[in-house]
Order: C-alpha cells, then structure tokens, then sequence
C-alpha cells in the first residue's frame, strides 16, 4: 500500500495501526508521505496512547503541524509537551500564525518562550496580532495572509502582481480591496482578473460586499456566516474596518465539526475533549459523574414511587403499566429537547419566537398524547378488564406528553439563560421531570379514583 492509493481513511488506518504493531516503520514511512493531513490526524486518534509518539517520530516537522491540526486540542495538548523543544521550533516554522497561537498556549513558558525567541520578525509580528485577540473569536482563528490591493490600480497591474508570486494562498477566490488606511471596501473575484477587461480599473470591477466579520465575532457566529453564505474565505475587520486577517472555509468547517461533536458527546454526558483510548482511571471519574448525577435524579423519582405503596400493594397492575407513562413521556420529550436544542446551535430560537415555538410543541404533545392515550387505554382494557384503569392511564399519558412536550422547549432555554450547557444537561433535567410527572399523574390519579 503506498500512499498515492485512493483507500479509504478506515482501510489506511488498521493497516496503519497494524504495520505500526509489528515495527514495520520503513514502509509506513514512506507510505504517510502525501497523505492528508487529516488522514493522519484522525490516525493519530485511533493509535493506543504509546505508539502516537513512535507515529510522530516518523513524520517531518512539516506534516507534524498539519496533522495535530486534526486531533482534539487535549489530545493534541498532550502530544506537544512530549515534543522536545528543538523539534517544536522546527514544526513551528511550518504552523499558520492562529495554529501557532494555539501551540504555544498548550506549552510550558519555558518551552513557549524558546519557541517564540527562534521565530524571525515576520513570523513573530504575525504571531502576536493573532494573540492579542481572545480565545473563541475570530481574531483568534484568522490567518493573517490575506491579499489586498488598491481600488485605482488595473487588473493588468493585479495579473503582474499575482503572477511574480510563488503561491497564493489557499482558498484565494478573491481579493480583498482596501484604500490607503487599510479600509475594507469590497473583493475583487478571480475570475475577472482573469477574463475581465485587463485596462479596466478595479473599482469598476469590484463587488461591495460586506460579507465581512468582525475581529470580536464568536467561533459560532463565523460559522454560521460560512454555512449561510456559503463562503469561501471573509476578510476580517477591526472596528475601525480595516482588514487584519481572513478566516477561510476549512477553518470554518472544523468548528462546524467540533460543535456537532460537542452536542452528540455531551449529550451523553461525555467530554467534547474525550479520548477514547485515554487511561481508565481518568475516563471512569469523566463518565461516573453523570453517573452519579443520573442516580440521584433515578432516587428522586423512586421516593416518588414511594409515596404511593399503598395503591401499589393494593392494586398490582399499576406496577406493571406506571413504566409505559414515564417511558412515553420521555421519548416525547427528548424529541422536543432535540429540535429546541439543534434550533439554539443554529441561530434559530429568538425570543420573538419561542412563544410560537411552545404553543406549537403543546399541540404536538396534545395530538400524539390523545391519540396514544386510546392506544394505551384500549390495551389496558383488554388486558386488565379495568374500566376506571383504561381511563386513569389514558388521562395520566395525555398529561404526561404534553408536559414532556413543554419541558423540551422550557428546559433547554432556561439551562441556557442560566449559563448551562443544555446538551450536557438538558436530557438529565427532562427525564426527571418526564418520570417525576408520569408517576404522579399516574398513581396520583389511581389512589383518588381506584382506592
């Protein structure tokens, strides 16, 4: 297998993972050479913990930085400090300004600091604009090599100008126009450079577009201007408007990435950081804790239960039938908590909407809970020969789904306003209630009418 084979990622790493185990480094050497970085970074992920530094130390400096650029920031935090610092300032030399920023974060101040004293003015100038913005907003993530020109220039003096350099840089469908002070003031597409009149000026062939984003901007919010617009790269501006960077759509689709996994992840209530192959010890006290949280909620709605020993002894089918009214429940309103909570990540949820947005779930949970209240109502008919049981259970799961239907909007947007993760949390919260609210509704209403 050579890397020039167009396998695919999951056939390339078991034989990766395998010609690693037996030692055979020479082949897979020169087999990782051209391989996407990305490739290697997802490689890297699936490697047991001792053998990603024997990994590391067949790759040049070059696709090092590529590939760590692919991995989760623990795991690639981990990864670095295990680097000698000669060879970091070597991978250095190869990293974007923001991916470099990021690297000398995760270091100790004494290796960051050899790291920063080998850089040469350039790069180092380079480094600093990017670090002197926040963690998680645009300026943080923006490479500084976007290309502007004048608006009272020729496109022929932009073809002579483009064509003595060596490479553009990737992503480049446009060029940033800006006047004397570095002010945005449009893009001007390739393609007219390249069909356009070359004696026509570039104002008269530029877009004014302000399709631009703003150095203080969230990750998110860059994000979703990407996915909405369907941009290639955006020019980056401070408050005075002047372009200081440009953020493309590779680096807007890892965050895309990275929250996608950051709900599905703490949905369960794992760490977006996770490492599947990290140590035992550290991923039992990661996982235990919702564990423990889970138990607590499971406690609560048992004392529940409790409360209701009487009607449970007297009358055994309740024990049998209370699970159908909390498990319905559940699954009705963790659809409700899934779409509120795809609706917050996109943007969509606004306080001029949630009042339509609730009154539309409380419908939904009406309708289904009328229509599976006959359902269940019937089956506990004919197998229980119960009248007043058919209707208890009937009305408790009417109740019970139009709340669930309730506490998926309400729960995930209160978690929020009080600066909770609603994936992480909201599930947790919406079952306790789901259960809590069925067994109530349920046995409360057999102790009145039954006992």
């Amino acid at each position: 297998m050579t890397s020039e084979l167009p396998v695919p990622d999951a056939e390339f790493t078991n034989w990766a993972i395998t010609e690693l185990a037996q030692e055979k480094t020479d082949l897979l050497e020169s087999s990782l050479q051209g391989v996407h970085p990305s490739i290697v970074g997802k490689l890297i992920e699936s490697l047991h913990p001792d053998q990603r530094s024997d990994l590391l130390a067949l790759l040049p400096e070059q696709a090092v930085g590529a590939a760590l650029h692919h991995v989760s920031a623990e795991l690639r935090n981990q990864l670095l400090n295990k680097i000698s610092a000669p060879r970091l300032t070597q991978i250095a030399e190869y990293l974007q300004p923001n991916e470099l920023a990021s690297t000398l974060d995760a270091l100790p101040d004494s290796i960051s600091d050899s790291v920063v004293s080998s850089l040469d003015a350039e790069n180092l100038a380079r480094v600093n604009a990017v670090l002197e913005y926040e963690e998680g907003t645009a300026g943080r993530i923006m490479t500084t090599d976007a290309l502007s020109i004048k608006p009272d220039i020729t496109l022929r003096v932009v073809s002579k100008w483009l064509r003595k350099k060596d490479a553009l840089p990737p992503y480049t469908s446009s060029l940033v126009v800006t006047d004397e002070h570095g002010v945005y003031l449009g893009k001007l597409p390739m393609s007219a450079v390249v069909t356009g009149d070359l004696d026509a000026l570039v104002e008269s062939v530029m877009l004014v577009s302000n399709e631009t984003i703003a150095v203080s901007a969230s990750e998110h919010d860059v994000a979703q201007l990407f996915e909405q617009r369907h941009l290639v790269a955006a020019a980056v501006v401070d408050d005075e408007q002047r372009v200081v960077g440009r953020i493309t759509v590779e680096r807007a689709m890892d965050i895309l990435q990275r929250e996608a996994d950051h709900q599905l992840l703490n949905s369960r209530g794992l760490s977006d950081e996770a490492d599947l192959f990290a140590p035992i010890v550290p991923s039992a006290l990661q996982r235990g804790v919702w564990l423990g949280i889970n138990l607590a909620t499971v406690f609560l709605a048992a004392w529940v239960i409790g409360q209701f020993q009487v009607a449970l002894d007297e009358i055994v089918a309740l024990a049998v039938l209370m699970p159908i009214v909390a498990s319905m429940g559940g699954i009705a309103g963790s659809q409700t908590l899934t779409l509120t909570i795809r609706g917050l990540a996109l943007d969509q949820i606004v306080r001029s909407n949630v009042r339509w947005l609730t009154t539309k779930e409380l419908g939904v949970g009406a309708l289904n809970g009328i229509a599976w209240a006959v359902v269940v109502a019937l089956v506990t008919y004919l197998w229980f020969k119960n009248p007043g049981l058919s209707l208890i259970i009937a009305t408790a799961m009417m109740i019970n789904l139009v709340v669930a239907a309730a506490s998926g909007v309400i729960v995930p947007l209160v978690l929020k306003r009080l600066g909770f993760d609603p994936a992480l949390s909201g599930a947790v919260v919406l079952t306790t209630v789901t259960d809590i609210v069925g067994f109530l509704s349920f046995l409360g209403l057999a102790s009145l009418f039954l006992l």
